[in-house]
């Protein structure tokens, strides 16, 4: 599932004035398929460039409001599961010639003293998004925006792939006490579905009995009416998360 670029879009480049100089950010979009966990990358323009969702914070706006605005545009969803996790500032990722080529193929000739080719720190966001609901839409710069597996993903552009690993190592320790999962699924879902998101996390495979039992013991799911398949003395119940657990 793909957005391909439209080459009647090209972009107007960001006015310095309008914009933080030297802060970025960057998202890592988890979805579940119904048997892996993906994010989503975009792909630049006449380039085959592998990158994060991300953008600039506006002068006049809060940096959440920002990545909302960045998710928003990219997925159509504006109720997400948003966490902020980590500042990616080392002097290695400061690689301008990269950026510059990314404007040049899409037909931008700049100075080296333009400000998007300065040295950016970038905080990194991860968001938990319901797969099937998404319609993915690219940026101005990008060919196409598409679900990868997390466990296959190809190379990506600067420390796109440390954001990446360090998204999932905090996902994983997060992953009771923030209740991540959820948003990873529909609104009601069945114990079978939650252990297959905790696996996909994780990386590796629970025991059915032993996940249910700590499950129901943290008192955190409603039981709602069973999911009938023509099976129904087999039929197991569906569950949904108590409360407003809504992220950030």
């Amino acid at each position: 599932m793909a957005t391909i670029y439209n080459p009647e879009q090209k972009m107007s480049l960001p006015l310095e004035n309008d914009f933080i100089p030297h802060l970025a950010f960057d998202s890592v979009i988890f979805g579940f398929s119904g048997e892996k966990l993906k994010i989503l990358l975009m792909e630049y323009h006449n380039t085959a460039w592998l990158a994060l969702p991300g953008g600039f914070v506006g002068k006049n706006e809060n940096l959440n409001d920002a990545v909302r605005r960045g998710l928003q545009e990219r997925t159509g969803l504006d109720k997400i599961y948003l966490e902020q996790f980590y500042t990616f500032g080392d002097l290695a990722r400061f690689k301008p010639e990269i950026m510059q080529t990314i404007l040049a193929a899409n037909g931008h000739q700049v100075a080296a003293e333009n400000w998007m080719l300065d040295r950016f720190v970038s905080v990194a966001y991860y968001a938990l998004i319901n797969y099937h609901e998404v319609e993915p839409k690219p940026d101005a710069l990008s060919d196409s925006i598409a679900w990868y597996d997390v466990d296959a993903l190809p190379e990506l552009i600067l420390d796109h792939s440390e954001i990446v690993k360090k998204a999932l190592e905090t996902l994983k320790s997060n992953i009771d006490r923030k209740l991540v999962s959820m948003n990873l699924l529909p609104p009601r879902f069945t114990i079978k579905e939650l252990q297959q998101v905790y696996e996909a996390i994780l990386g590796e495979k629970l025991r059915r009995t032993t996940f249910q039992r700590k499950i129901l013991s943290l008192d955190i799911l409603e039981r709602h009416e069973k999911l009938y398949s023509g099976k129904s003395h087999k039929a197991p119940f569906l569950y949904s998360f108590k409360g407003n657990q809504m992220g950030n």
